[in-house]
């Protein structure tokens, strides 16, 4: 017999971008013998994110995170979860975290996901990114430690033909 806590319930539910309305929300209980065998996550190739230093829509040097998908394949229900964490003076310090939604990602291409400023270079900057691939599930944690994001880390972005600090 297995014990409550050895088994925990999952909801299941599909979201449509145009509608903005859950479809279905099944709930199963799923054990924990069951999600080892069940969930089955692919090493992530090819996708990269960077942080880019360059001018915005009015000319003005600003710092994006963007999304590079260097693969021969397009990715769907792309979703990015941001945020920013450490310490401050030694208080702990953490952002707001933000969720971006791209429906698709073509193959060899890349896309801006959100613009960010100098102030959260002084925090540890982590993107997690999920998407599809031929009805597979991608996930990957993306982490930009204190301090890394400078000019001093930048190297040649693919596809892009900028400079920035990338992680792959």
């Amino acid at each position: 017999m297995l014990r409550a806590q050895q088994c925990v319930w999952i909801l299941y539910a599909t979201f449509t971008l145009r509608s903005s309305v859950l479809l279905s929300a099944p709930l199963r209980l799923i054990c924990h013998t069951q999600m080892k065998k069940d969930i089955e996550l692919p090493k992530v190739e090819g996708v990269s994110m960077a942080i880019v230093h360059e001018p915005d829509e009015d000319g003005e040097m600003s710092w994006s995170a963007y999304l590079i998908n260097a693969r021969d394949v397009t990715l769907e229900n792309v979703l990015v979860s941001s945020t920013g964490y450490g310490e401050i003076d030694g208080e702990h310090r953490a952002t707001s975290e933000m969720r971006h939604f791209l429906e698709t990602l073509g193959p060899k291409s890349w896309a801006r996901i959100e613009r960010i400023v100098e102030d959260v270079f002084v925090l540890s900057n982590q993107y997690w990114l999920s998407f599809y691939v031929d009805g597979r599930l991608y996930d990957k944690k993306y982490i930009f430690v204190a301090g890394s994001i400078d000019q001093e880390h930048f190297t040649e972005l693919p596809l892009m033909k900028k400079r920035g600090v990338l992680i792959e």
